[in-house]
């Protein structure tokens, strides 16, 4: 299965322009990275399901094929570190994207767009009408309107990739992170990724919510 990140990692660098002997280099760094011991939820299946899910979305909104390039960088790319340190993890994965890209040879231009659509995770919010982070966004969060099996399996293991911080805490953090979503008009912002998950992902939020006590 790791065929499936390399191969979108190697293709995408190589028809961005890159050197294919760095892109090989940072795809064995990257998967490497999604097989550290302590990521339960943030691992490589995740970034196969994002791939997937990014994909349908590109293939409905038609995006150019250079355009879904630089999404799947963003995407492979996106969790490459992770370490339960939101913000920190976020801005250090654009860092990783950026420098191997770089040396890899691609454009200024194509290492800072997957920069910058790496950034829009950090509070999962897109600036302007940039179609590219909406779709990438919309693909991150589709585990929010999964089925509540695969749904309270996916807060099980984020809970277990947070375990350093005391429930209390978690559960005032995961609240504000929670009633941030429910909060939106919207949670996706693709017409597609509405029509797929937006009703199921309110149930299920909802749902978490009203297991967490006391949180706000």
């Amino acid at each position: 299965m790791s065929d499936i990140v390399r191969s979108a990692w190697v293709h995408a660098v190589t028809r961005r322009g890159g050197q294919i002997e760095k892109a090989v280099s940072s795809a064995d760094d990257l998967l490497e990275q999604y097989a550290e011991p302590h990521r339960r939820y943030h691992t490589e299946q995740h970034i196969r399901a994002v791939l997937a899910d990014s994909a349908l979305l590109a293939e409905e909104l038609d995006l150019e094929i250079a355009e879904r390039e630089v999404l799947d960088l963003a995407v492979c790319a996106h969790d490459v570190i992770y370490n339960g340190q939101a913000g920190e993890d976020e801005r250090a994965s654009a860092a990783w994207a950026r420098t191997h890209l770089i040396d890899a040879a691609l454009s200024e231009d194509d290492a800072a767009r997957v920069e910058m659509l790496i950034l829009a995770t950090t509070n999962h919010e897109a600036t302007g009408a940039d179609l590219l982070a909406e779709v990438l966004l919309d693909a991150d969060l589709a585990i929010l309107g999964a089925d509540e099996e695969r749904y309270d399996g996916y807060v099980r293991a984020v809970r277990a990739e947070y375990a350093h911080v005391p429930d209390e805490l978690w559960r005032v953090g995961r609240g504000d992170v929670l009633r941030g979503f429910v909060d939106r008009d919207v949670i996706y912002r693709t017409s597609g990724a509405r029509r797929r998950w937006e009703a199921a992902a309110r149930n299920n939020l909802l749902r978490e919510m009203s297991t967490l006590g006391g949180a706000r």
